[in-house]
């Protein structure tokens, strides 16, 4: 990576072992796409279902060049839920892409024409 990690938490109790977490997943990314840029991870609590108890959201952002992934994933109770899904987002979003970049994605054939 190009530029270091960025981590925010907002309105979660800050832990080395979330930190550990998500440092961890974010490394795993270079394997699916070898020219990441940069990455930010946002976990925050959202307060709109104050009722119904916590509920996590994360956002992993990744710039590779000429493109920017986002993946956003919302999770009640647990926020390494939200991280592992956001994560898993955000690999399968490279993998696409760097498969497309290597002209790997099959292109559509067009039916031969009828003949009259």
């Amino acid at each position: 990576m190009q530029v270091p990690l960025q981590i925010t938490v907002r309105d979660v109790q800050h832990s080395e072992a979330l930190e550990a977490r998500i440092r961890d997943k974010a490394a795993k990314l270079e394997q699916f796409h070898p020219r990441i840029m940069s990455c930010r991870v946002t976990v925050e609590e959202s307060h709109k279902h104050r009722n119904q108890g916590r509920h996590f959201q994360v956002r992993v952002d990744v710039r590779v060049p000429g493109r920017e992934i986002v993946a956003n994933r919302d999770h009640a109770e647990d926020p390494y839920v939200a991280l592992r899904e956001a994560f898993d987002a955000a690999k399968r979003q490279l993998e696409e892409l760097a498969r497309a970049q290597r002209d790997e994605v099959k292109a559509q054939v067009a039916p031969p024409p009828e003949e009259t």
